[in-house]
């Protein structure tokens, strides 16, 4: 019920963002979802590819500061309030998300929502226990 998500620390300087979907395109690796958060001098690029484990390799082999990390992928009722519910039940248990963005995808009924908590192993049953639909990797890597 793991996802891996690829995060590439970013210079804040024209053509790194290119650099970086250049490497992956020329491995055939496909981006399914992404956030980018900057400040001046730098960013952290968020990425949900198909491949992630080549994704990783192949960033680092280029000389790119990456690491992977473990989030949770849920489906959401593409629909105002879908998420609101979801969001509650963490809450109500003191469980703070750190960071989290969404994608629709392809068939639009459901949006998808990435996000990455403290304790990843505790926010599982909490979203279990309230219904909410968990995808897996495979899921997410390949929608």
């Amino acid at each position: 019920m793991k996802v891996k998500q690829v995060s590439i620390f970013l210079e804040n300087k024209s053509g790194r963002l290119a650099q970086v979907t250049k490497v992956l395109s020329e491995q055939n690796i496909n981006i399914r979802a992404l956030s980018l958060a900057d400040t001046a001098d730098y960013g952290i690029l968020r990425l949900i590819v198909n491949d992630p484990d080549t994704a990783l390799a192949v960033l680092k082999q280029n000389g790119f500061t990456v690491r992977s990390t473990e989030v949770v992928a849920i489906q959401v009722p593409d629909r105002p309030g879908g998420l609101a519910g979801i969001l509650q039940a963490l809450e109500d248990l003191g469980i703070n998300i750190e960071y989290m963005y969404a994608f629709v995808g392809k068939t639009h009924e459901n949006a998808v929502v990435v996000f990455r908590v403290k304790d990843i192993d505790q926010a599982i049953p909490v979203l279990q226990s309230h219904g909410v639909r968990l995808l897996t990797g495979d899921e997410i890597y390949q929608n």
